[in-house]
Protein backbone atom coordinates (compact mmCIF):
# COMPACT_ATOMS: atom_id res chain seq x y z
CA UNK A 1 0.00 0.00 0.00
CA UNK A 2 2.95 2.76 1.20
CA UNK A 3 4.75 1.82 -1.60
CA UNK A 4 1.82 1.93 -4.53
CA UNK A 5 1.62 5.85 -3.02
CA UNK A 6 4.63 6.58 -2.90
CA UNK A 7 4.72 5.21 -6.61
CA UNK A 8 1.54 7.47 -7.40
CA UNK A 9 3.32 10.50 -5.85
CA UNK A 10 6.28 9.85 -8.46
CA UNK A 11 4.29 9.85 -11.12
CA UNK A 12 2.68 13.40 -10.34
CA UNK A 13 -0.65 11.97 -9.54
CA UNK A 14 -0.43 13.31 -5.76
CA UNK A 15 2.34 16.00 -5.67
CA UNK A 16 5.79 17.65 -7.78
CA UNK A 17 8.84 16.50 -6.51
CA UNK A 18 9.69 18.68 -3.76
CA UNK A 19 11.79 21.63 -5.43
CA UNK A 20 15.74 22.66 -3.83
CA UNK A 21 15.46 24.62 -0.58
CA UNK A 22 16.07 28.75 -1.49
CA UNK A 23 19.45 29.77 -0.60
CA UNK A 24 17.79 31.79 2.33
CA UNK A 25 15.99 29.01 3.93
CA UNK A 26 17.24 25.97 5.60
CA UNK A 27 17.67 22.39 4.09
CA UNK A 28 15.29 20.16 4.77
CA UNK A 29 17.05 16.84 6.00
CA UNK A 30 14.63 13.70 6.96
CA UNK A 31 16.42 10.94 8.42
CA UNK A 32 14.63 7.72 9.70
CA UNK A 33 16.75 7.04 13.26
CA UNK A 34 17.59 9.40 15.37
CA UNK A 35 21.43 8.62 15.41
CA UNK A 36 21.36 9.78 11.88
CA UNK A 37 19.33 12.56 12.62
CA UNK A 38 21.65 14.12 15.62
CA UNK A 39 24.45 13.59 12.81
CA UNK A 40 22.92 15.64 10.66
CA UNK A 41 21.63 18.36 13.13
CA UNK A 42 25.19 18.57 14.67
CA UNK A 43 26.93 19.41 10.72
CA UNK A 44 24.30 21.70 9.21
CA UNK A 45 23.76 24.36 12.14
CA UNK A 46 21.45 27.02 11.52
CA UNK A 47 21.39 25.46 7.53
CA UNK A 48 19.64 22.66 7.92
CA UNK A 49 16.25 21.75 10.02
CA UNK A 50 16.40 17.81 10.35
CA UNK A 51 12.86 15.77 10.96
CA UNK A 52 13.88 12.25 12.55
CA UNK A 53 10.88 9.54 11.48
CA UNK A 54 11.68 7.49 14.35
CA UNK A 55 11.63 9.20 17.60
CA UNK A 56 12.20 7.80 21.11
CA UNK A 57 11.20 4.56 22.53
CA UNK A 58 10.57 3.34 18.52
CA UNK A 59 11.96 0.13 17.72
CA UNK A 60 13.31 0.41 13.81
CA UNK A 61 13.26 -3.47 13.65
CA UNK A 62 9.36 -3.15 14.18
CA UNK A 63 8.79 -0.05 12.36
CA UNK A 64 5.95 -0.03 9.92
CA UNK A 65 5.54 2.64 7.64
CA UNK A 66 2.29 4.33 7.29
CA UNK A 67 0.62 7.22 4.34
CA UNK A 68 1.92 9.78 6.87
CA UNK A 69 6.04 8.56 5.90
CA UNK A 70 4.91 9.62 2.11
CA UNK A 71 4.49 13.36 3.50
CA UNK A 72 7.05 13.39 5.64
CA UNK A 73 9.45 12.72 2.86
CA UNK A 74 7.94 14.64 0.51
CA UNK A 75 8.75 17.38 2.57
CA UNK A 76 12.66 16.79 2.25
CA UNK A 77 15.49 17.83 0.37
CA UNK A 78 17.66 14.91 1.08
CA UNK A 79 17.10 11.50 2.84
CA UNK A 80 19.54 9.58 5.05
CA UNK A 81 18.75 6.50 6.40
CA UNK A 82 21.25 3.49 7.83
CA UNK A 83 20.38 0.86 5.32
CA UNK A 84 21.31 -2.77 6.06
CA UNK A 85 17.89 -3.42 6.37
CA UNK A 86 17.86 -1.66 9.32
CA UNK A 87 14.41 -0.07 8.04
CA UNK A 88 12.97 -3.04 6.88
CA UNK A 89 10.06 -2.46 4.64
CA UNK A 90 11.00 1.28 4.28
CA UNK A 91 13.94 -0.13 2.11
CA UNK A 92 11.57 -0.08 -0.70
CA UNK A 93 9.80 3.41 -0.65
CA UNK A 94 13.69 4.59 -0.14
CA UNK A 95 14.47 3.19 -2.81
CA UNK A 96 11.44 5.05 -5.29
CA UNK A 97 12.17 8.32 -3.42
CA UNK A 98 16.13 8.13 -4.23
CA UNK A 99 14.64 8.65 -8.19
CA UNK A 100 13.94 12.55 -7.16
CA UNK A 101 16.18 13.63 -4.28
CA UNK A 102 19.27 12.44 -2.64
CA UNK A 103 18.42 9.75 -1.05
CA UNK A 104 21.77 8.34 0.89
CA UNK A 105 22.45 5.00 3.08
CA UNK A 106 24.77 6.47 5.57
CA UNK A 107 26.12 3.21 7.05
CA UNK A 108 26.52 1.72 3.67
CA UNK A 109 28.07 4.35 2.19
CA UNK A 110 30.62 5.45 5.04
CA UNK A 111 31.67 2.75 6.96
CA UNK A 112 34.69 0.50 6.08
CA UNK A 113 33.53 -2.95 4.79
CA UNK A 114 35.88 -5.34 6.68
CA UNK A 115 34.94 -3.67 10.16
CA UNK A 116 31.22 -4.80 9.58
CA UNK A 117 29.94 -7.43 11.89
CA UNK A 118 28.31 -10.71 9.55
CA UNK A 119 25.93 -12.96 11.27
CA UNK A 120 23.80 -15.98 10.21
CA UNK A 121 20.26 -16.81 9.53
CA UNK A 122 17.50 -14.45 10.45
CA UNK A 123 16.36 -11.21 9.08
CA UNK A 124 20.20 -9.86 8.90
CA UNK A 125 23.02 -10.71 7.24
CA UNK A 126 24.95 -7.36 8.78
CA UNK A 127 24.73 -6.39 12.46
CA UNK A 128 23.05 -2.76 11.48
CA UNK A 129 23.67 -1.50 14.95
CA UNK A 130 26.96 0.46 13.76
CA UNK A 131 26.40 3.61 15.86
CA UNK A 132 27.16 1.77 19.19
CA UNK A 133 30.87 2.38 18.43
CA UNK A 134 31.52 6.03 18.24
CA UNK A 135 34.60 4.97 16.56
CA UNK A 136 33.08 3.48 13.78
CA UNK A 137 30.26 5.80 13.28
CA UNK A 138 32.24 8.71 13.21
CA UNK A 139 32.94 7.53 9.31
CA UNK A 140 29.06 8.56 8.55
CA UNK A 141 30.22 12.41 9.16
CA UNK A 142 31.98 12.51 5.36
CA UNK A 143 29.12 11.15 4.13
CA UNK A 144 26.37 13.13 5.90
CA UNK A 145 28.73 16.88 5.60
CA UNK A 146 28.85 15.96 1.77
CA UNK A 147 25.26 15.32 1.41
CA UNK A 148 24.25 17.80 3.43
CA UNK A 149 26.69 20.72 1.65
CA UNK A 150 26.17 19.45 -2.10
CA UNK A 151 22.20 20.10 -1.50
CA UNK A 152 23.32 24.02 0.15
CA UNK A 153 26.98 24.49 -1.37
CA UNK A 154 26.80 28.15 0.50
CA UNK A 155 26.82 26.42 3.69
CA UNK A 156 29.76 23.86 2.41
CA UNK A 157 32.67 25.79 4.81
CA UNK A 158 30.19 25.86 8.02
CA UNK A 159 29.09 22.41 7.56
CA UNK A 160 32.74 21.56 7.47
CA UNK A 161 33.97 23.60 10.74
CA UNK A 162 30.77 21.80 12.40
CA UNK A 163 31.80 17.95 10.97
CA UNK A 164 35.74 19.01 12.65
CA UNK A 165 34.36 19.50 15.75
CA UNK A 166 31.64 16.99 15.95
CA UNK A 167 34.78 14.44 15.40
CA UNK A 168 36.72 15.81 17.77
CA UNK A 169 34.25 15.22 19.93
CA UNK A 170 33.29 12.01 18.99
CA UNK A 171 37.25 11.06 19.30
CA UNK A 172 37.19 11.99 22.68
CA UNK A 173 34.59 10.27 23.89
CA UNK A 174 35.63 6.77 21.94
CA UNK A 175 38.30 6.88 24.17
CA UNK A 176 36.86 8.03 27.37
CA UNK A 177 34.33 5.23 26.50
CA UNK A 178 37.44 2.49 25.82
CA UNK A 179 39.22 3.93 28.80
CA UNK A 180 36.40 3.55 32.05
CA UNK A 181 35.16 0.30 30.72
CA UNK A 182 38.23 -0.92 31.32
CA UNK A 183 38.36 -0.39 34.85
CA UNK A 184 35.67 -2.86 35.15
CA UNK A 185 36.63 -6.20 37.07
CA UNK A 186 37.94 -8.70 34.17
CA UNK A 187 35.70 -11.10 36.01
CA UNK A 188 32.56 -8.87 35.43
CA UNK A 189 33.22 -7.32 32.60
CA UNK A 190 30.38 -9.32 30.43
CA UNK A 191 27.04 -7.03 29.19
CA UNK A 192 24.03 -8.77 29.24
CA UNK A 193 21.06 -6.97 27.46
CA UNK A 194 17.76 -7.81 26.20
CA UNK A 195 18.48 -8.13 22.34
CA UNK A 196 21.90 -8.33 20.67
CA UNK A 197 22.52 -5.04 20.03
CA UNK A 198 25.60 -4.43 21.86
CA UNK A 199 28.25 -6.50 19.41
CA UNK A 200 30.19 -3.31 18.16
CA UNK A 201 30.38 -2.05 21.24
CA UNK A 202 31.66 -4.90 23.01
CA UNK A 203 33.97 -5.35 20.24
CA UNK A 204 35.28 -1.70 20.45
CA UNK A 205 34.90 -0.91 24.37
CA UNK A 206 36.35 -4.50 25.45
CA UNK A 207 33.55 -6.28 26.96
CA UNK A 208 31.60 -9.73 26.47
CA UNK A 209 28.44 -8.67 25.31
CA UNK A 210 25.14 -11.64 26.03
CA UNK A 211 21.32 -11.04 24.40
CA UNK A 212 18.61 -12.75 25.09
CA UNK A 213 17.26 -12.52 21.66
CA UNK A 214 18.86 -12.08 18.71
CA UNK A 215 19.95 -9.30 16.70
CA UNK A 216 16.88 -8.46 15.47
CA UNK A 217 13.65 -7.85 17.75
CA UNK A 218 11.27 -9.51 14.98
CA UNK A 219 11.40 -13.21 16.50
CA UNK A 220 9.92 -14.10 20.02
CA UNK A 221 12.11 -14.75 22.80
CA UNK A 222 11.80 -18.45 23.89
CA UNK A 223 12.05 -20.22 27.00
CA UNK A 224 15.17 -21.94 25.64
CA UNK A 225 16.75 -18.31 25.13
CA UNK A 226 15.82 -17.75 29.36
CA UNK A 227 17.39 -20.87 30.39
CA UNK A 228 20.09 -20.65 28.35
CA UNK A 229 21.22 -16.85 29.41
CA UNK A 230 20.50 -17.80 32.74
CA UNK A 231 23.12 -20.50 32.51
CA UNK A 232 25.32 -18.02 31.43
CA UNK A 233 24.21 -15.21 34.37
CA UNK A 234 24.69 -17.69 36.90
CA UNK A 235 27.57 -19.66 35.33
CA UNK A 236 29.43 -15.98 35.40
CA UNK A 237 28.70 -14.60 38.79
CA UNK A 238 26.99 -11.47 36.75
CA UNK A 239 25.42 -8.99 39.62
CA UNK A 240 23.55 -6.68 36.81
CA UNK A 241 21.71 -6.94 33.33
CA UNK A 242 20.29 -4.50 31.04
CA UNK A 243 16.77 -3.40 29.78
CA UNK A 244 16.61 -1.28 27.17
CA UNK A 245 14.71 1.61 26.13
CA UNK A 246 12.70 0.13 22.86
CA UNK A 247 12.42 -3.53 24.34
CA UNK A 248 9.83 -4.84 26.85
CA UNK A 249 11.90 -5.38 30.31
CA UNK A 250 9.79 -8.81 30.59
CA UNK A 251 12.45 -11.42 29.14
CA UNK A 252 15.40 -9.31 31.34
CA UNK A 253 12.79 -9.98 34.50
CA UNK A 254 12.12 -13.44 33.64
CA UNK A 255 15.93 -14.20 33.50
CA UNK A 256 16.65 -12.49 37.10
CA UNK A 257 13.82 -14.51 38.51
CA UNK A 258 15.39 -17.95 36.82
CA UNK A 259 18.31 -17.01 38.30
CA UNK A 260 17.13 -15.73 41.49
CA UNK A 261 15.43 -19.38 41.85
CA UNK A 262 19.11 -20.81 41.67
CA UNK A 263 20.82 -18.73 44.09
CA UNK A 264 22.47 -15.77 41.93
CA UNK A 265 21.07 -12.43 43.02
CA UNK A 266 20.69 -9.95 40.00
CA UNK A 267 20.31 -6.48 39.70
CA UNK A 268 18.92 -4.28 36.77
CA UNK A 269 21.82 -2.41 36.07
CA UNK A 270 20.19 0.08 34.28
CA UNK A 271 17.95 0.86 30.70
CA UNK A 272 20.38 1.41 28.01
CA UNK A 273 19.39 3.17 25.00
CA UNK A 274 20.03 0.71 21.98
CA UNK A 275 17.88 1.42 18.63
CA UNK A 276 16.82 4.55 19.80
CA UNK A 277 18.35 7.71 21.84
CA UNK A 278 16.79 9.27 24.69
CA UNK A 279 13.80 12.08 24.74
CA UNK A 280 14.40 15.33 22.73
CA UNK A 281 15.37 17.85 25.22
CA UNK A 282 17.68 15.70 27.31
CA UNK A 283 21.10 14.70 27.46
CA UNK A 284 19.98 11.11 26.21
CA UNK A 285 18.26 12.61 23.04
CA UNK A 286 21.67 13.29 21.84
CA UNK A 287 23.87 10.77 20.36
CA UNK A 288 26.95 11.37 22.32
CA UNK A 289 24.74 11.64 25.54
CA UNK A 290 23.34 7.78 24.28
CA UNK A 291 26.61 6.41 24.32
CA UNK A 292 27.21 8.58 28.03
CA UNK A 293 24.35 7.53 29.75
CA UNK A 294 24.88 3.65 28.51
CA UNK A 295 28.51 3.07 29.53
CA UNK A 296 27.77 4.87 32.56
CA UNK A 297 25.59 2.66 33.39
CA UNK A 298 27.19 -0.14 32.44
CA UNK A 299 30.53 0.96 34.66
CA UNK A 300 28.48 1.66 37.44
CA UNK A 301 26.53 -1.33 37.91
CA UNK A 302 29.76 -3.79 37.09
CA UNK A 303 31.72 -2.00 39.58
CA UNK A 304 34.10 0.08 37.51
CA UNK A 305 34.70 4.21 37.15
CA UNK A 306 33.63 5.90 35.36
CA UNK A 307 36.97 8.46 33.94
CA UNK A 308 36.78 12.46 34.03
CA UNK A 309 35.31 13.03 30.57
CA UNK A 310 37.87 15.06 28.10
CA UNK A 311 38.34 18.41 28.13
CA UNK A 312 37.34 18.58 24.38
CA UNK A 313 33.55 17.57 25.65
CA UNK A 314 33.73 20.79 28.14
CA UNK A 315 30.82 22.58 26.30
CA UNK A 316 29.08 19.54 26.09
CA UNK A 317 29.19 18.88 29.49
CA UNK A 318 28.44 22.38 30.71
CA UNK A 319 25.59 22.54 27.94
CA UNK A 320 23.81 19.35 29.93
CA UNK A 321 25.25 20.21 32.91
CA UNK A 322 26.51 16.85 33.80
CA UNK A 323 28.44 15.69 36.56
CA UNK A 324 31.76 14.26 35.44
Amino acid sequence: MLTALVSMWLGGSLMAAAQPAAAEEPLQAVATIGMIGQVADQLGGECVDVTTLMGPGVDPHLYRASARDVTTFQKGDVILYAGYSLEGQLGDVLKHLSATRPTVAVSEDGIEKERLIHVDGGTYSIDPHLWMDVGLWSQTVPVIASTLSEARPDCADGIANNADVYLEQMTALDEWIRGSIATIPESQRILVTAHDAFNYYGRAYGIEVAGIQGVSTETETGVADIRAMTDVVVERGVPAIFIESTINPRTVQAVIDAAERRGQAVSIGGQLYSDAMGEDGTVDGTYLGMLYSNTRHIVEALDGELLPLPEVLNDWVVRWQIDG
